[in-house]
């Protein structure tokens, strides 16, 4: 059974970093490009970074370019988003998600707030 546990948010002040994870568990990691998406409320989820299998393809939305840095572990089946300078439109439910197992974790939610 595919699992996807997020774990990192929390409550920051604007300016600040936090360092989001994601443990995939049920299925081939270090085979699947690996994604993290954001929702906010009342808005649609979007696409925020994009990792391949091998760490050597990666995508960011416009938003968080050059502030947020994805990552993964393929010995440990886990990804990570280091996000820096972070800004209140930052605050939304962030996901994992594994777009070929079409499988989403649960969310961790990060408010940008002073």
């Amino acid at each position: 059974q595919v699992q996807l546990v997020e774990s990192g948010g929390g409550l920051v002040q604007p300016g600040g970093s936090l360092r989001l994870s994601c443990a995939a568990s049920g299925f081939t990691f270090s085979l699947n490009d690996m994604t993290w998406y954001r929702q906010a409320p009342g808005k649609e989820r979007e696409l925020v970074a994009r990792i391949g299998p091998f760490g050597r393809s990666i995508n960011y939305s416009d938003s968080v370019q050059g502030r947020f840095t994805i990552s993964r572990d393929n010995a440990k089946n886990t990804v990570h988003l280091q996000m820096n300078n972070l800004k209140p439109e930052d605050t939304a439910m962030y996901y994992c998600h594994a777009p070929t197992m079409g499988s989403w974790g649960q969310g961790t939610q990060v408010t940008v707030s002073s």
